[in-house]
């Protein structure tokens, strides 16, 4: 799915726009306060984000906080229950950013369908052309 996100957002149609990848591990304030707009993914797990997801947004709320106020962000998630938990407790703590969930999130949830990945691409595509375009 990730692969897909950013291959979309990279599309030879988009000028202009930057692409930075990392690993919620590896991400730090600095790569948000970078960003114009941000797209992060998690698998869920037991019904929450990533333990890894948790971490990064942790590491970075407090340093963030009041700095990337009204910024575009997006999400994808695999699910193997429904999802909801997820998204819910991504969308809580990135609330409390006072950033702008600009797209609804892409949902994997069940069996992987390959089929899907079509999605996570136009989610890239979509937040890198509204970059461009200056809509976000």
């Amino acid at each position: 799915m990730a692969d897909a996100v950013i291959d979309g957002a990279r599309h030879s149609d988009i000028e202009g726009v930057e692409v930075r990848v990392r690993s919620p591990l590896d991400a730090d304030a600095d790569d948000l306060l970078w960003a114009d707009a941000f797209i992060l993914g998690t698998p869920e797990n037991f019904g929450y984000m990533s333990g890894a997801m948790k971490y990064f947004l942790d590491r970075v709320y407090y340093p963030c906080e009041g700095r990337i106020d009204g910024r575009p962000w997006a999400l994808f998630v695999r699910a193997g229950n429904d999802g909801s938990g997820a998204i819910s407790s991504v969308r809580r703590i990135l609330t409390g950013l006072a950033v702008r969930e600009v797209q609804e999130p892409v949902l994997i949830a069940g069996e992987f369908d390959e089929s899907r990945l079509g999605e996570c691409r136009e989610l890239g595509m979509t937040m890198a052309a509204g970059l461009e375009a200056g809509v976000f």
